[in-house]
């Protein structure tokens, strides 16, 4: 792995005009909460006199930014920076295109303050190559309080509840599932639906492991019947919808409930709803002890030569794992703080119950990493999986025929 020495380049320049230190920062955080919380990196950075030159590219799950990122590559012009998951970052590490900032890392311990699981997508090889500013929780269902209160139900605890509940929002002309037809959306419904249903060792063996017996087994298919349930509950218009869209329909009681990742809590933070008084953020239903899906976010450094862009990249990671930029950005982001020596006093009771989830579930084991996100597998085995879960939820697939489909997908991507 190639790695550069920020303090030599540095000293190879003295004596000439330096440029101003900048940075480029690609991304796909493109809604309203997500805007908010870069904006407070943002903010840091700036102040710190690193100019900022921002680069969004829209869409949720992130695959068109890997187009544009692998354009970019080709013509020889990466970022300094990018928004990337899981496997994709220790991929890009493994083609020496990572830089690193270890110096930085070792002065302001880093290893002590972050967790085991946000390491593991951040250091590659021993090298830091990618700052991390959240940890996510994927296995949620955030649901709206006045929809709830309408029809005088209670919040799910189990499948078979929240099946139940169905029939009632419909016939109080309430949507009883928010949901965007994007294949990326599914496949995060589907990992929480794989954990709540089948439990942290079946999530572990299926798709972690990629048990080939497991995929095709009875959990497997018992996963892809409540998948059924689930495309039974969704509007008719639910085809391309943007993630954020579906969360308006909770935030505004249109729709009962929305199965995503804890970003969408961002969205209800920027529309100035707060947990409890207008809606309810908690976990899909464990039919088999606890469990907890996690994400880690961060923004991984490409190799730079020139020495204002090494600094700019200096001042972004300090700017990301700054204590109170962490905060301030997960209040907005709807996420946890990556670091763990963090007071979380501050912070809304959502992401103190998710904090407290985690470290419960790590210390258990039932802790795992997000599939659709390409942390728990490969991005060809995830697009291979990903392909074949938004097919059966847009058709009439038999969850029999589910599962055989996406052992046979996992397989030839094998």
């Amino acid at each position: 792995m190639r790695f550069l020495s920020i303090t030599a380049l540095l000293l190879s320049t003295a004596g000439s005009v330096a440029a101003e230190p900048s940075v480029e920062v690609m991304h796909f955080w493109t809604s309203g909460g997500e805007a908010a919380a870069l904006g407070v990196v943002r903010d840091k950075v700036v102040s710190e006199g690193v100019s900022w030159a921002d680069a969004p590219v829209a869409g949720g799950g992130g695959d068109q930014a890997k187009t544009v990122l692998q354009a970019r590559i080709a013509s020889g012009n990466p970022p300094a920076a990018m928004l990337m998951l899981g496997q994709n970052i220790i991929d890009w590490a493994k083609e020496d295109m990572l830089g690193n900032v270890d110096a930085l890392a070792k002065t302001q311990g880093w290893d002590a303050a972050l967790p085991e699981a946000v390491k593991q997508f951040t250091k590659v090889d021993g090298h830091y190559v990618s700052v991390p500013t959240n940890v996510h929780r994927t296995d949620m269902i955030w649901a709206s309080k006045a929809a709830f209160d309408r029809i005088g139900a209670a919040y799910p605890t189990s499948w078979e509840e929240l099946n139940a509940l169905a029939p009632k929002f419909l016939e109080a002309g309430i949507i009883p599932l928010a949901h965007g037809g994007q294949a990326w959306q599914e496949a995060y419904m589907f990992e929480a639906v794989a954990l709540g249903v089948g439990g942290a060792d079946f999530y572990r063996k299926a798709l972690i492991e990629l048990d080939d017996a497991t995929l095709r087994g009875p959990e497997m298919v018992a996963v892809f019947a409540q998948m059924a349930n689930l495309r039974g509950m969704v509007d008719a218009n639910f085809s391309g919808r943007d993630w954020n869209l579906a969360s308006a329909m909770v935030i505004k009681g249109e729709a009962a409930m929305q199965i995503m990742g804890d970003w969408a809590k961002g969205e209800f933070t920027n529309a100035g709803k707060l947990p409890g008084d207008d809606y309810a953020c908690i976990p899909v239903p464990k039919a088999k002890g606890d469990g907890f899906v996690y994400l880690v976010n961060s923004l991984s450094l490409f190799t730079q030569t020139e020495p204002d862009l090494i600094r700019g990249q200096e001042v972004l990671a300090t700017a990301i794992m700054d204590p109170a930029v962490q905060i301030a950005f997960n209040q907005a982001k709807g996420a946890i703080p990556a670091r763990t020596d963090i007071d979380l006093s501050a912070m809304d009771a959502c992401a103190q119950a998710t904090s407290a989830s985690l470290a419960k579930n790590d210390g258990a084991g039932t802790a795992v990493p997000t599939f659709a996100g390409t942390h728990a597998a490969n991005a060809t085995v995830a697009a291979a999986a990903t392909d074949t879960i938004t097919k059966f939820f847009n058709s009439k697939m038999t969850a029999e025929e589910g599962a055989a489909a996406l052992a046979d997908a996992i397989a030839a991507a094998l």
